[in-house]
């Protein structure tokens, strides 16, 4: 006697061996040897042998129509033995029972599960849903597939059209479209990223980038909404001074100028600082915009500026402008001592905003040491280079590393090339030159006194502080030990930065004494310190990401030449051009210092990475050690460190014109 089972949701055959009313001994048609209770057989049968019941059930249950099946039966629980003699109106054989049992089973939507062997038919209602949920799925698999094939085609479909973002940086996987799209990556064996290029979704690798941060960033778009327009800071006395301001070629945020007065007893030295403080309160809509940005962003060939451009050019401390400031005067001696400070609010006259190119060349080591020739200026900038190196001595600490190299990317987006708009240039320029050194020595100057008066007079700022080598931001006056001083409140650019657009109110507060737009225990001046905090590195890092992708650009437009590089540790390697930082794996391992040549074998504008192979060593370590900024390592590269100290940020090194094609 042979029987139909049902083992793990699987029906099975077998020949029975020992029947021992509740249990039985069964030999599979593959030999196995099984022990089953007897509530487990569904149904016994004599023919056809075991090993062809099913078979012969799966070609008889193939001619059934399930819907005729489900209007046949009744409304109440039944085995499919039962059924199977009311459908073929005679005792079925063991094929046919088992037949229907096959299609019951295999109809759930039809016939709902109540036992081994039992069902019962789905109500009508029931039925209608569950075969419209079927519709529906075979249509969206038919949408996923037309809009697979389509990609693959190389053709975006309709549908991707208005998610190209969400699709790249945050797709939702429960949406066809996203559905559609991993499948086609999958086909394919490209990136997303690679695929949407492919299919014209962006038009180039930078908007890849860019799109990328701006879609995380500024869901929004960087347009600024419509504001009321800044008070007039109202009647402020002119300074008598010539204030003038140094600062790179395309910088347009000038914070910040100079001026030198003689006095009879040496000079009045001048640090005067942009004042948008004065034209907009906290709360007001400026502020919710610049709190929301919280810094301007920096990129190379473009900026997203915290302040509208209207609140720019009316606060930034442009040439022939008598332009609203909050200064910090010092009482120096010829003998370059300080021997008293004074701030105050006042209409600063700024006659010149010296730009560092048009500076440099007749400004710097050289010319300081040999005389070099007359120019304007020359006599007020040799003072407070003077004036900056013995401020420098007082602190013990270099303004800036004297060993790393700042770089100048320039973006000229009328250019065409391959890889899309914008040819790229990069220059170097010396980092802790003299006018680096006069302008951080003077930053810190104010940055501290203002901090320290604020701290004194128990209003509540915004602190950059050191100690044990952590960097941190603190509402408490703390030292930095990276600058020696004892406290230091970011003051002096409070168009570009948020924190020091707080500490520039708290200090009109100080000088006009009237309360601090955030009194002590502000709740709210934690939180844009611990916002600021997050953001501020946010931004940074798409700086030198975008720095990166353009000197893969910069490779690229020169043909992929070979190069020189120095070792950094390992296989870390910096090019000695451009600040390009990457791994080269074919070189063997050598001291840091050395210097070597490479091949640049291949860039990758989607990932942003670097192939290249060792060719030669050019000149072996000079044993000295190697400056390496962490900041210049891209994410994988890069080591969890605060490093030794900080420098005051030199002005962004870039050009932020406008790019048409982002």
């Amino acid at each position: 006697m042979n029987l139909l089972f049902e083992e793990d949701g699987a029906f099975k055959t077998g020949t029975i061996l020992t029947d021992n009313d509740a249990s039985l001994q069964v030999e599979t048609p593959h030999g196995k040897r099984l022990k089953l209770k007897s509530k487990d057989v569904l149904m016994r049968f004599a023919q056809p042998s075991a090993g062809d019941l099913l078979d012969q059930a799966e070609t008889e249950a193939e001619g059934f129509d399930t819907e005729f099946l489900w209007e046949a039966c009744g409304d109440e629980e039944f085995a499919f033995t039962e059924f199977a003699r009311e459908y073929f109106g005679h005792v079925p054989t063991p094929v046919e029972s088992a037949a229907i049992l096959l299609r019951l089973h295999a109809s759930p939507i039809y016939f709902h599960r109540k036992g081994r062997g039992r069902f019962r038919k789905a109500p009508a209602e029931i039925l209608q849903a569950a075969l419209a949920g079927l519709e529906k799925k075979r249509l969206q698999a038919a949408a996923i597939e037309r809009m697979r094939d389509e990609l693959l085609a190389g053709h975006l479909p309709e549908e991707l059209k208005p998610l190209v973002r969400q699709l790249l940086y945050k797709p939702d996987r429960n949406r066809l479209e996203t559905k559609a799209l991993e499948a086609a990556c999958a086909e394919s064996g490209q990136s997303p990223a690679r695929l949407m290029l492919a299919c014209g979704a962006l038009a180039t690798s930078h908007d890849l980038h860019f799109d990328r941060f701006l879609f995380e960033h500024f869901p929004d778009g960087t347009e600024f909404p419509p504001v009321d327009e800044p008070v007039e800071p109202g009647e402020l006395p002119l300074a008598s001074v010539r204030a003038f301001s140094i600062d790179d070629a395309a910088t347009t945020e000038i914070d910040d100028a100079f001026s030198v007065t003689p006095t009879p007893a040496g000079w009045r030295i001048g640090i005067h600082i942009a004042a948008p403080g004065l034209g907009f309160c906290r709360t007001s809509g400026l502020d919710g915009i610049a709190r929301q940005r919280l810094s301007t962003v920096y990129m190379p060939g473009n900026k997203i500026t915290m302040l509208p451009e209207g609140i720019v050019r009316r606060f930034t401390l442009g040439e022939g402008r008598d332009c609203p400031a909050l200064s910090l005067y010092l009482d120096v001696s010829r003998d370059l001592i300080i021997s008293g400070k004074h701030s105050c609010i006042e209409r600063v006259p700024v006659v010149a905003n010296l730009r560092h190119h048009d500076i440099e060349p007749v400004f710097n080591e050289t010319t300081l040491t040999d005389g070099g020739p007359d120019f304007p200026w020359k006599a007020e900038l040799t003072l407070l280079w003077e004036l900056a190196t013995v401020l420098e001595a007082g602190r013990g600490k270099p303004a800036a590393n004297q060993n790393l190299v700042d770089y100048n990317f320039g973006v000229d987006w009328s250019e065409i090339t391959p890889d899309g708009p914008g040819r790229i240039e990069i220059g170097r320029r010396a980092r802790g030159s003299p006018l680096d050194k006069l302008v951080a020595e003077l930053m810190i100057a104010a940055n501290s006194t203002w901090g320290k008066a604020l701290a004194d007079a128990g209003i509540p700022a915004l602190y950059r502080a050191q100690t044990g080598g952590k960097v941190r931001m603190t509402t408490a006056a703390a030292p930095h030990e990276g600058l020696g001083v004892d406290c230091y409140a970011w003051s002096s650019s409070p168009l570009r930065r948020y924190v020091d657009l707080v500490n520039q109110w708290q200090l009109i507060a100080w000088l006009q004494g009237t309360e601090p737009a955030f009194p002590p225990k502000s709740p709210e001046l934690i939180a844009a310190m611990r916002d600021f905090e997050l953001t501020y590195a946010a931004y940074a890092d798409f700086q030198r990401g975008m720095e990166r992708y353009w000197c893969l650009r910069w490779l690229r437009q020169a043909g992929h030449p070979a190069m020189n590089a120095r070792v950094l540790r390992e296989s870390l390697v910096r090019l000695e051009d451009i600040p390009l930082i990457f791994k080269v794996p074919s070189m063997p391992t050598l001291p840091p210092g050395t210097r070597v040549r490479l091949s640049i074998d291949s860039t990758d504008l989607i990932d942003v990475e670097v192939r290249a192979t060792y060719l030669e060593t050019l000149a072996a370590s000079s044993g000295e050690p190697i400056e390496l900024d962490e900041e210049e390592l891209p994410p994988a590269l890069a080591v969890a460190s605060d490093g030794p100290g900080e420098t005051v940020p030199a002005p962004v090194a870039t050009d932020p014109s406008p790019n048409p094609a982002a």
